[in-house]
This record gives structure tokens, C-alpha cells and sequence, in this order.
């Protein structure tokens, strides 16, 4: 009875993966159609308004006696501004300059920033593996970033860089809250930067607010932002960390690939993008560089 109660929970909780991994990766779309009505910045701030409140709702309910020290405070707090804050900012304003389809892509090599960053502070071991995946990674996103370069269907070269900027920023929160996992659980380190998150995007969004024609946002748009607030955060963190917690980070990385998948199919579906030769050798070789950089 207890293999199958613990077949259940492995099932149950790969299940909540896949969920999750379709829920972000669908999330380039929904952003990239709602920052047609909503700032980048105020978009940002409503999603990890709503998404970290339900966190909150989620980690009281699976950690009762967490609670945050006067010490602790401030790591989180940093986590939130720049860990969440900035990259999100930074990847709504690049979603909505290029494709879904390239963000995907683009986004996919987060782990590997993460991984250099960890090598770098002495958190990880660099293996030969690991730098052949890393060089072959910056090569596809080149290639990607390439093909884009003087295209008139939405690429900008601007906005790749701006979402590569986000990859950056999430692969380094990654190795950064690394520290606060010794004295709190995985949902709560999602918590908590997510919630602070929120008010430090909504100064940002500040000085877009009085312009904003608050009539023109559409039905579907605000549709979207509870999608991104409600699946792509709040179920989606709270799924990642559970899952990592229960059958460990190697596995949990697989579905990084669906992800990808899902971006890239986002895009395809929902904008009528399309996948030339060279940015299919490029995401071909992104994947295969996620790949090695973390094969053991």
C-alpha cells in the first residue's frame, strides 16, 4: 500500500509538472497579447500581485509555521526586486517586441546562465560537458537572434537581447536563493520574492498609469493577466518547487523542454509565427547545449 500511495504522489506530482510546464510555456503568448493594452511594467506588477497572494494562500496552507525573521527579510526582498521584478520587466518588455516563438527559445537557456554563475561562486563544478553545453548555447541563441536581424514579422533584435537579459536574471536568482533554502522550504523562497516583487513593478509602472485608457483594455486582455497570475505563477511555482523538493532538480529540469515546446508552439498557434531553417538549427542546438551543460 505504500509503493502504490508513493507511485501515486510520484505520478501526481509529474502530472503537476507537465501542467506547469504547458502553463509557462503558453504564458509567451498571453503576455506578449496583453502588453498590446497593458504597460509591460503595470502587467508585471498585477501578475505577481495576484500570483504571490495565492502563493501565500498555498504555502500557509503546506507550511503553517513558516515565517520570515528580521534577518531573512532583506535576501528576500533583494530576490524580489531583482530577481523577479527586473527579469520579468525585462522579459514582458521583450516578449513584446519579438516573437513567442523566439522568447521561447531564447528564455530556454536560463539553466545554463545559472550554471555559470554557480561555477563562478564556487556553488557548482564546471565539467567539460557542462562547457561544451554552454558554448553551444550561446551559439543558439546567436544563430536565433541572427535570423531575426532585419526581419519584418515583430523580431527585434532588442527585444531578444532584452529577454536574453531575463534568462540572465532568472539563472542567477537560481544559484542566488540557493542560501535560503537552508532555513525555509522551496514554496517559500518562491513565495516571498514574488510578492515583493509586485510593489517595486508597480513604481515602475507609476509614471504610465495617468495615460493609461483604462476603457480600451479588453475583456480578453484582463483575461490574460489573471491566466499569467493564477497558472503561469502562482500553480506553476508552487508546482516547479514541490516537484523539485519530491523527486529532485535533475529530473524537474526535464520539462524545461516542454516549455520550450509550448513557447514556440504558443507563438505558431496564436500569431501565425513561423520557423525558418535557421532558427530551428538555432533552438536544435539551444536544447542540446541545456542538455550537456547539465549532464553529469
Amino acid at each position: 500500500m505504500t509503493n502504490e500511495k508513493a507511485g501515486s504522489a510520484v505520478r501526481t506530482t509529474e502530472l503537476s509538472l507537465i501542467l506547469a510546464a504547458i502553463f509557462w510555456g503558453a504564458n509567451y503568448a498571453a503576455t506578449k497579447y496583453a502588453a498590446d493594452f497593458l504597460p509591460p511594467t503595470l502587467l508585471v506588477a498585477l501578475r505577481f500581485a495576484g500570483g504571490g497572494l495565492l502563493l501565500l494562500l498555498v504555502l500557509r496552507l503546506f507550511e503553517p509555521g513558516n515565517r520570515l525573521s528580521r534577518g531573512q527579510l532583506l535576501p528576500m526582498l533583494d530576490l524580489g526586486c531583482f530577481g523577479v521584478a527586473a527579469a520579468q520587466v525585462s522579459f514582458t518588455f521583450g516578449v513584446s517586441m519579438t516573437t513567442a516563438s523566439n522568447t521561447g527559445l531564447i528564455f530556454a537557456t536560463a539553466p545554463v546562465w545559472g550554471m555559470i554563475l554557480g561555477s563562478a561562486l564556487g556553488l557548482e563544478r564546471p565539467t567539460a560537458w557542462g562547457m561544451v553545453g554552454v558554448a553551444l548555447s550561446v551559439l543558439g541563441v546567436g544563430i536565433v537572434v541572427y535570423d531575426g536581424l532585419g526581419a519584418q514579422d515583430g523580431v527585434s533584435l532588442t527585444g531578444d537581447l532584452l529577454v536574453l537579459l531575463a534568462s540572465l536574471c532568472v539563472g542567477a536568482y537560481t544559484v542566488l536563493s540557493m542560501p535560503l533554502l537552508v532555513p525555509h522550504p522551496p514554496l517559500a523562497v518562491a513565495t516571498y520574492p514574488t510578492l515583493f516583487a509586485s510593489p517595486f513593478a508597480l513604481l515602475l509602472a507609476a509614471p504610465s498609469l495617468p495615460g493609461l485608457e483604462w476603457g480600451s483594455v479588453t475583456p480578453a486582455a484582463w483575461a490574460t493577466v489573471g491566466y499569467s497570475a493564477a497558472l503561469a505563477t502562482a500553480f506553476a511555482f508552487a508546482a516547479w518547487q514541490r516537484g523539485i523538493s519530491r523527486i529532485g532538480a535533475n529530473r524537474v529540469l526535464i520539462y524545461q523542454y516542454l516549455i520550450t515546446l509550448t513557447g514556440v508552439a504558443s507563438g505558431i498557434v496564436f500569431f501565425d509565427e513561423s520557423l525558418g531553417p535557421e532558427k530551428l538549427l538555432g533552438g536544435a542546438v539551444i536544447l542540446l547545449g541545456l542538455y550537456l551543460s547539465r549532464r553529469r
